[in-house]
């Protein structure tokens, strides 16, 4: 489990739930003229209220934070537990409400004692508490402003923009290559302290001419311009991996706050490799972080 993953709106769910489970500590009534120190139930007096709200609620919060930081969606009847826990916060809220009109529930007696009763300060933040938690819920994958990262990624010390290459070091644009076969520390054809030759393999004057070299011997090959090199990145919202088959069913999710190695770039593509060696195609490299 990986709780970078988890993004601003799963924190508005968790502290909802919160809310919620203080709130279960709260009188679930409210009786006009009774005493200060009347001892009202909480709650948890009720069996109804605490199995339709207080448990559905902190339940359903479960459900959507363990789907949210695992690496593969589990599925439970063809359902994501994520569905799931949504579910559960929606009836948790719609059950609240149900008491907010009914605290008495079914106690009805003789003598208008009911019109007495009302809902308690337990039972009216257990309501906003599940009506936020429900919100959260539906409207994390709908709302950007949710689904960014709750813990953003460490930024590395010089984050370079992709596509970029560092400079220097073997193999990266810009770096002197040695010509195949060449040693470490020997220059190559038409490098400065060559005998008989000056920068650029022109021959000096008054200089004994070597034997000329094969054209393919006097230069080197430059590598190609276009040349990927692999790169660590961080994406900034959970983004799905996709199998180099082409198949569209995920393979894992990257999460936000971790860092992944992008081994091959296809197009707009890159394949990315994640810590557990899986490999994917991740089809959507915007806003992406290089490290």
């Amino acid at each position: 489990m990986n709780i970078r993953s988890l993004t601003r709106g799963d924190g508005v769910v968790i502290g909802a739930a919160v809310l919620l489970f203080i709130a279960s500590f709260l009188d679930i009534y409210s009786i006009d003229g009774a005493p200060d120190d009347a001892d009202i139930p909480s709650l948890w007096g009720s069996g109804a209220v605490v199995l339709g709200v207080v448990l559905a609620g902190i339940i359903g919060t479960a459900l959507v934070i363990v789907a949210r930081a695992l690496p593969q969606p589990k599925k439970v009847a063809g359902l994501d537990l994520g569905q799931f826990g949504v579910a559960f916060t929606v009836f948790a809220a719609w059950s609240a409400l149900g008491n907010i009109f009914d605290p008495a529930g079914a106690f009805d007696g003789d003598g208008g004692i009911t019109d007495e009763f009302g809902a308690g300060t337990g039972l009216i933040l257990a309501l906003v508490a599940t009506l936020i938690m429900a919100a959260a819920a539906v409207a994390t994958p709908l709302v950007p402003a949710l689904k960014g990262s709750l813990i953003p990624a460490a930024r590395p010390a010089a984050p370079q923009p992709y596509g970029g290459q560092p400079q220097g070091g073997y193999g990266y644009p810009g770096a002197q290559q040695q010509p195949y076969g060449g040693q470490p520390g020997q220059p190559g054809p038409g490098q400065p302290g060559q005998p008989g030759q000056s920068f650029g393999g022109q021959p000096q004057p008054g200089q004994p001419q070597p034997h000329a070299p094969q054209p393919q011997q006097a230069q080197a090959q430059p590598a190609p311009a276009g040349d990927f090199s692999p790169f660590w990145f961080a994406v900034p919202v959970p983004r799905p991996l996709f199998a180099e088959d082409g198949s569209p069913t995920p393979i894992a999710e990257l999460a936000p706050g971790t860092w992944y190695l992008a081994v091959e770039q296809r197009g707009a593509n890159l394949v990315a490799q994640t810590q557990d060696g899986r490999r994917g195609v991740l089809q959507d490299t915007s806003g992406i972080q290089r490290g």
